[in-house]
């Protein structure tokens, strides 16, 4: 045998965005709006009631989600600047998103 042969053709690439891959972004576009981080985010792909825990519910697993979500900076900006009170917001629950503006402002 004179070496390994490839039936793979050298050009040959699969798009990861195209995919659907998630944490993969998309590079940015002028079309984007300022929502299109959404597309990208972890919990538009889970079970959105772990986002939005009865009162007293765990909100361990909506957290734990959102700590490896690319987009979490993004989604908690979201929830700041448009008052969010319900739900888990980029990592944090509603107390903790109210201590923080507290804390800023």
């Amino acid at each position: 045998m004179t070496g390994y042969r490839s039936d793979v053709p050298e050009n040959w690439f699969v798009d990861p965005v195209n995919l659907g891959v998630p944490g993969v972004r998309r590079p940015e576009r002028e079309d984007d709006t300022a929502l299109s981080w959404q597309t990208d985010a972890l919990c538009s792909q889970t079970d959105p009631e772990a986002f939005f825990p009865e009162k007293g519910g765990s909100t361990r697993d909506a957290k734990r989600i959102c700590s490896s979500c690319d987009v979490r900076g993004e989604c908690l900006e979201y929830a700041l600047s448009n008052d969010e009170r319900f739900g888990i917001w980029g990592g944090l629950s509603e107390r903790e998103r109210r201590k923080l503006k507290r804390q800023a402002g």
